[in-house]
């Protein structure tokens, strides 16, 4: 039997996110930059607030009463962040600084180990720098070869290139879900069965993905999979690793001291068993603890109903910027989220972005952390508005009108 969506009430919705009430520049606010960080929910600031006012205490190693609710309520989101990814084993859920962070564990932990001088690693041209950096870096320091899976012009990945990159010397695969600065949604299940059938390991960089789309790692069969919890409505700071048993236990360690220790002489030590042999150091408490927080509001409103409304407001935006004289969307991939990325005509796009600014309107302007995908594209940047699930189509109407104000003043 199929489940039936519940339409969003954004009204009542809104309500649960305090800073949207407030005044800009004289404007009411519209923020329109959910690609980079979305809102926090009155529940997750609650839950920080009240793990500092009643809780605070270090994790794991305390006997007393605060350091034992501390940890309780510490792995408990250890617990629903598997049930999120639905992913086999509770232990195969690392917490993280963020995205970043994650990939360059791996890199840094698997790749230094098992990548050796001549192997090749496969990214793609729609990577956000953190997905191409610390592979550069590892290449350089294991002359492995680093090969990039070319986009059409309308930002949709050529797999039947990836396919033909792909051999015996393929060992690693690091793709991103949904690109941050199109929107588009990669086939990563395709790209994972195709890199599997050459013995190639997967990571998915899915810090784009994570508050659209329902995961399930399992179902997906990738080796690794990241995000961060500041772009699901949880707090900056904190992130996910989500990786296959048998591979995190065949890893060394990223960082030493604190948590990831088992026993420590002079003359050796040794480590912790997953998942804490990669969690050394104090981590951010509050923060792993509001993100279960942050989860259970989204299962609030349903995924799915989120992800639907979603959809209704990139369509509205879509067409109506698309009757735009002097505007062109980037980005016209076969599956989006909701992201619509444009250039004016002879319009720089920071002018746009401070123009819009003192409109009451938050968008995104630049490069986007992407200059190989914009040098691709034969531009500089973009404006970029982003939407999530508290905003509205009378939103999107203020920034059209604010567009036409910008082009008005800048001709």
């Amino acid at each position: 039997m199929q489940s039936v969506l519940s339409p969003i009430d954004v009204q009542r919705v809104r309500q649960d996110f305090p800073i949207l009430d407030q005044m800009v520049n004289g404007k009411p606010l519209v923020y329109l930059d959910n690609a980079a960080t979305n809102q926090k929910p009155v529940s997750v600031l609650n839950a920080l607030s009240h793990y500092y006012e009643h809780d605070n205490a270090n994790i794991h190693r305390g006997i007393h009463t605060l350091a034992e609710r501390a940890t309780h309520d510490f792995e408990l989101t250890r617990q629903k962040v598997q049930s999120f990814l639905n992913a086999q084993h509770v232990e195969e859920v690392i917490f993280t600084y963020g995205t970043t962070d994650g990939i360059n564990l791996v890199a840094q932990t698997y790749g230094r180990k098992f990548l050796n001088e001549g192997d090749e690693i496969i990214i793609s041209t729609l990577e956000h720098h953190s997905n191409i950096v610390p592979w550069q870096m590892l290449c350089e320091e294991k002359g492995c070869v680093l090969n990039v899976i070319p986009i059409d012009d309308n930002g949709d990945l050529l797999i039947d290139e990836y396919e033909k990159m792909l051999s015996e010397r393929t060992k690693f695969v690091s793709v991103v879900h949904v690109s941050n600065a199109l929107g588009t949604i990669n086939p990563v299940k395709t790209i994972v069965d195709l890199a599997h059938r050459v013995g190639a390991v997967v990571l998915i960089d899915g810090a784009q993905a994570s508050s659209h789309i329902t995961l399930d790692v399992q179902a997906l069969d990738c080796d690794f999979y990241v995000f961060s919890a500041h772009k699901l409505y949880g707090p900056t700071g904190m992130g996910v690793l989500y990786g296959k048993k048998a591979l995190l236990d065949a890893m060394p360690p990223y960082r030493g001291g604190g948590e990831m220790i088992k026993e420590v002489t002079f003359e050796k030590t040794t480590y912790n068993e997953l998942p804490y042999k990669f969690e050394a150091g104090t981590p951010n408490i509050a923060d792993v603890i509001a993100v279960r927080t942050a989860i259970e509001y989204m299962e609030s409103l349903g995924k799915e109903n989120m992800a639907a409304y979603e959809g209704e407001l990139l369509d509205y935006a879509s067409a109506q910027l698309s009757d735009m004289p002097g505007l062109r969307i980037v980005g016209q991939a076969k599956e989006k989220i909701s992201v619509v990325s444009f250039v004016l005509d002879g319009i720089h796009h920071q002018d746009t972005g401070v123009i819009l600014d003192q409109m009451g309107i938050a968008v995104r302007t630049g490069h986007h952390c992407t200059q190989p995908l914009m040098r691709r594209l034969g531009i500089a940047g973009t404006t970029r508005a982003s939407f999530a699930v508290y905003n509205t189509k009378e939103e999107i109407d203020r920034l059209v009108a604010g567009i036409r104000r910008v082009q008005n003043m800048m001709a």
